[in-house]
């Protein structure tokens, strides 16, 4: 990987954000990421996926700007120092611009289209790939499993166990779900200490609690429809509202495993 290596991310929320971070700051400054119009990404304060609706969004110091999904538009934010952002949900721009690393980092828990051929370098995060079928290779974002960041460059990454990553020994507690369906209203932003069996947001009329003591951690942001159910967002017990704005370990050891692998190159035949 060099300043002229092309990356094009596919996904610009939390974990996709960490990976653009870090190989921006490891020199890579020709990195674009695809979005939908209308992203609904919990952790918002460390996702580029933000300027979709600000157009820009700064992230510990390192900056994206939404751009039009041309090459042009693409290059005069990278001339400026910027990740780009384009709304590219078809990845139209791929057949545009000579790509040399392609990431898909939905974190859909599941291949939504990504294969090989896509570009010269292609990874892919989590589960529902398979190094060597889907992409070259796969990085491990299971956090209780033998090694986060690892890359894998035959055979899949560990199954989604469908478990939230625990935080002082929390799992389901911490999350937020909607209570109807119906557009979000949020009451209580990211960052807000919040305590046990406070509204946090309105859906429908109907709050969404929280079950415990901290602060929030991730929030989708207000006035996106949702449904009965779905996860809005989650509560950190450790209560410290400068953590909810900074890039979490577990993000950092994928960055770094996809870093690792962008460095090592295509594996050989």
């Amino acid at each position: 990987m060099n300043s002229e290596t092309v990356v094009m991310i596919k996904g610009a929320g939390e974990k996709a954000s960490a990976v653009a971070h870090l190989l921006f700051r490891a020199g890579c400054g020709r990195i674009v990421m695809t979005e939908k119009p209308a992203p609904t990404v919990e952790r918002r304060a460390v996702a580029f996926c933000e300027a979709v609706w600000r157009q820009s969004k700064t992230v510990e110091g390192v900056t994206a700007v939404l751009c039009k999904p041309r090459p042009d538009s693409v290059r005069q934010a990278w001339k400026r120092g910027n990740i780009a952002v384009v709304v590219d949900p078809g990845l139209e721009l791929l057949e545009k611009l000579e790509v040399d690393c392609f990431i898909d980092a939905v974190m859909a828990k599941r291949n939504t289209g990504t294969h090989k051929e896509m570009a010269r370098l292609v990874i892919a995060l989590g589960p529902g790939f398979e190094a060597g079928r889907d992409a070259h290779c796969v990085i491990e974002t299971n956090p209780v499993a033998e090694k986060l960041g690892r890359v894998i460059y035959s055979g899949p990454a560990s199954a989604n166990t469908g478990e939230p990553t625990p935080v002082m020994g929390l799992t389901y507690e911490r999350l937020l779900h909607s209570p109807a369906d119906g557009r979000l209203e949020v009451g209580a932003d990211i960052g807000t200490r919040v305590r046990a069996g406070q509204a946090v947001a309105l859906v429908g009329g109907q709050p969404v609690k929280a079950g415990i003591d901290g602060v929030v951690w991730g929030l989708v942001r207000s006035g996106t429809r949702v449904r009965a159910g779905a996860k809005v967002g989650d509560i950190d017990p450790r209560n410290d509202p400068a953590l909810c704005r900074v890039i979490a370990p577990q993000a950092e050891a994928i960055a770094g495993g996809v870093l690792a692998a962008l460095e090592k190159g295509r594996p050989g035949p």
